[in-house]
C-alpha cells in the first residue's frame, strides 16, 4: 500500500511572507469556495500571527473575519489551523495566562481546529500552556519545533523538545523550518526518530522556498514518514514563500507516495482571483525581491516571512548610512550591497547572541540588533552600541532559555548596564490581565461578544482594538493606500512630509512629535542638549513595530531638551524633541 502524503494550504502565510497586508473578509470569502473546489487539501492554514491584527488595521473586526472565512472549510470538512507564538499568543510580545487561555476557548467557538504553537526558542516550558490550554479547548494541539541550523540545533536537541511535549499531551508536532535553511538529511533523520519513539504521532512539515532547500527536504521527511506538507500556490509561491502545490505534487507522485488530485479549473480561479487582490491594493505592499530566491538566506538563517519589513528597514536607514560613509570618504554603497552586508551581519552576530532560531519575534530581535550595528560601524563606533528593550529581554533569559551560551562581550555589557539575568519560568513575570481589560469594555459599553471574542481582542491587541473601535484605524489604512499609489505615480519617491515639526513660536523654540506609534530608540551619542543639529540630520530612531525608522530635522537648529527617554512608549503627536533655532 502507497504511504498517503497529505496538503495543507498556507493561504495567510503566502500573503504574510509576501508583504504587510493581507486581503479583506471579503476576499478571503471570495476565494474560500473554489479553494475547497480544489480537491486536493485536506488541511488549511487561516489565521493566527499577524491576520487579526492586519484585519485591524483594515478596521475591520477580527472575530467577524475569522468565522466567515472558516464557513466554507468547516462545512467542507476541511481541517483549519492557526498559528501562535506560544508566550507570546498572536502578537510580538509576552501575553498573560489567562489570555492565553481565552484565546484557544475563541478560536474554537470561531472553527479553528488546530492550535499550531511556536516557541521561538524552543523552550519547552512556553510550550506547556500551550498544549494544555489547547486540548481544554477541544483543539488539536500541534507543537512546532523552530528549526534552524547551528551546532547546537542537533537531532537530539529537537528530539528534547518532543520528548517534552509529548509529556504535556501534544497530539501532533510540525517541523517548522521558517527561514528554509533546515538540512533535508537532518529533517529527515528528526522525523525518523518521532516516527519511531512516538508510533502514531502526525507530522507535519512547513519549510519557506528562501534559500532553495525545501523541496529536497519536503522528500526527505515524507520518505521519513511524515503525514501533511505545508504549500502555496501561484502568484504567491516560491520567493520567499512556500513551494507550489503543482510541483510537490507532482513529485510525490514520481516518488510512489499517495496524493490527491488537483482540480486545475479551480487551481486557476484561486490564481486569478489572488491576483486581482494584487492588484486591488496589496500589491502595493509587496517589495519585489520577496518575490526571489536567494542562497544567501543559508548563511544569514533569515526566514521568509520578515523580508517585507527587513526591506522597508533598509530603505528608511539607506541614505542615512551612505552619509555617513560619505562624509568618512568611503564610497557609498547600493541597496543590495546593504542587504549583503546585514546578511553577514547577522550571521556574524547570531552565535553571539545564543543561537535564537531566527523566527518571529525574534528573527526581528537578531536582525534589527545586526540593522544598529551597521549604523554604529558607519559612525565609528563598536558593535553593540544599541540594543533595544526586547532584544535586551531576549539575551537575559526573560522570554526563555537560549539555546546556546551568550559571547563574553555581551554578559559584560549587561554587567555593566546593571541589567540581571532571568532564568526562572518568562510566563510568571506576565500577570493575568482579563480582569483590567473586562472593566475598560464595560466602561465604554463595548459588548464582550459571543463566547467574549472581543473582550479577547482587546486583551491581546489593545492599541490596534481601540484604534478599530474608535475609527481611527481604519481612516489610517484608507490614507495609507492613496498614498501608495501616489508614490507608484510618483516613479516610487516619497515626498517628505514636514508637518511633524510644528511652526517655531515667537521665542524661537519648536518640538518635534511622533509620526506614529512607536518605542524610542536612542543612540545617545547622536543627540545631546545643547548640542547643534544640521536640517537632514538623524536626531534618533523610532520602532514601529517591527521596523527601525530615522527622524531627521527638517532644519537647522539646537537641541534645547530630549523629552523621551530610551525604551519609552511614545503615541502618534508626543512630543520628542525641543530645539530652538
Amino acid at each position: 500500500m502507497k504511504q498517503k502524503i497529505k496538503f495543507s494550504l498556507l493561504y495567510r502565510d503566502m500573503w504574510q511572507s509576501s508583504g504587510k497586508y493581507q486581503p479583506r473578509v471579503d476576499q478571503l470569502s471570495a476565494v474560500a469556495p473554489h479553494i475547497v473546489n480544489m480537491g486536493c487539501f485536506d488541511r488549511i492554514e487561516t489565521n493566527g500571527g499577524a491576520f487579526e491584527q492586519v484585519q485591524l488595521l483594515y478596521g475591520e473586526n477580527p472575530n467577524a473575519a475569522v468565522r466567515e472565512w472558516l464557513k466554507p472549510f468547516n462545512r467542507a470538512g476541511i481541517q483549519t489551523h492557526m498559528l501562535e507564538r506560544a508566550l507570546n499568543g498572536i502578537r510580538m510580545y509576552p501575553v498573560p495566562a489567562d489570555v492565553r487561555r481565552l484565546m484557544y476557548k475563541v478560536k474554537k467557538a470561531q472553527g479553528v481546529d488546530i492550535a499550531r504553537s511556536f516557541c521561538g526558542l524552543n523552550d519547552h516550558r512556553n510550550l506547556e500552556l500551550s498544549v494544555k490550554y489547547a486540548r481544554e479547548a477541544g483543539m488539536i494541539s500541534q507543537a512546532a519545533l523552530s528549526i534552524t541550523h547551528s551546532p547546537v540545533h542537533t537531532v537530539d536537541y529537537f528530539m528534547g523538545v518532543v520528548d517534552h511535549v509529548v509529556e504535556y499531551g501534544a497530539d501532533e508536532i510540525c517541523l517548522k523550518d521558517m527561514a528554509g535553511v533546515g538540512r533535508p538529511a537532518s529533517l529527515g533523520e528528526l522525523v525518523k526518530r518521532i516516527k519511531k519513539k512516538y508510533p502514531g504521532m502526525i507530522v507535519q512539515y512547513h519549510g519557506h522556498s528562501g534559500p532553495g532547500m525545501s523541496v529536497a527536504s519536503m522528500l526527505e521527511v515524507a520518505r521519513a514518514g511524515a503525514d501533511y506538507l505545508d504549500v502555496a500556490m501561484e502568484p504567491l509561491s516560491w520567493g520567499m514563500v512556500h513551494p507550489d502545490i503543482l510541483a510537490i505534487q507532482a513529485i510525490m507522485k514520481d516518488a510512489g507516495f499517495e496524493v490527491p488530485e488537483i482540480n486545475m479549473d479551480e487551481y486557476m480561479k484561486v490564481r486569478s482571483l489572488t491576483q486581482e487582490f494584487i492588484d486591488d491594493f496589496l500589491g502595493y505592499f509587496i517589495d519585489q525581491r520577496n518575490r526571489q530566491m536567494t542562497s544567501l538566506l543559508i548563511g544569514s538563517g533569515l526566514p521568509g516571512g520578515m523580508m517585507g519589513s527587513m526591506m522597508a528597514d533598509l530603505k528608511g536607514v539607506h541614505q542615512g548610512i551612505n552619509a555617513a560613509l560619505k562624509a568618512k570618504g568611503k564610497p557609498e554603497l547600493s541597496e543590495d550591497e546593504l542587504v549583503v552586508w546585514l546578511f553577514r551581519e547577522v550571521e556574524h552576530i547570531w552565535p553571539m547572541m545564543g543561537y535564537p532560531p531566527l523566527v518571529t519575534p525574534f528573527s526581528q530581535y537578531v536582525k534589527n540588533v545586526a540593522l544598529m550595528n551597521i549604523i554604529s560601524l558607519v559612525n565609528g563606533k563598536e558593535r553593540f552600541a544599541m540594543i533595544d528593550p526586547n532584544s535586551w529581554d531576549m539575551l537575559l533569559g526573560r522570554a526563555g532559555t537560549l539555546p546556546g551560551p551568550l559571547a563574553p562581550e555581551l554578559i559584560a555589557l549587561a554587567k555593566n548596564e546593571g541589567k540581571e539575568f532571568y532564568d526562572g519560568n518568562p510566563q510568571d513575570n506576565y500577570p493575568d490581565a482579563l480582569d483590567g481589560f473586562r472593566t475598560e469594555m464595560e466602561q465604554n459599553g463595548w459588548p464582550l461578544g459571543p463566547d467574549e471574542e472581543e473582550l479577547f481582542e482587546l486583551a491581546m491587541h489593545d492599541r490596534q482594538y481601540r484604534d478599530y473601535k474608535s475609527g481611527a484605524a481604519k481612516s489610517r489604512f484608507l490614507k495609507e493606500v492613496e498614498d501608495k499609489k501616489a508614490e507608484m505615480l510618483q516613479g516610487g519617491q516619497v515626498k517628505v512630509s514636514k508637518k511633524q515639526l510644528l511652526p517655531a513660536p515667537e521665542d524661537g523654540t519648536a518640538l518635534i512629535y511622533s509620526g506614529a506609534t512607536s518605542t524610542y530608540w536612542p543612540e545617545e551619542e547622536l543627540l545631546t542638549a545643547g548640542g547643534e543639529v544640521k536640517k537632514g540630520e538623524i536626531l534618533m530612531y523610532l520602532m514601529i513595530g517591527k521596523s527601525i525608522r530615522e527622524v531627521r530635522s527638517d532644519r537647522d537648529g539646537v537641541v534645547n531638551k530630549i523629552l523621551v527617554k530610551s525604551g519609552d512608549k511614545v503615541k502618534k503627536g508626543d512630543p520628542l524633541i525641543e530645539y530652538r533655532q
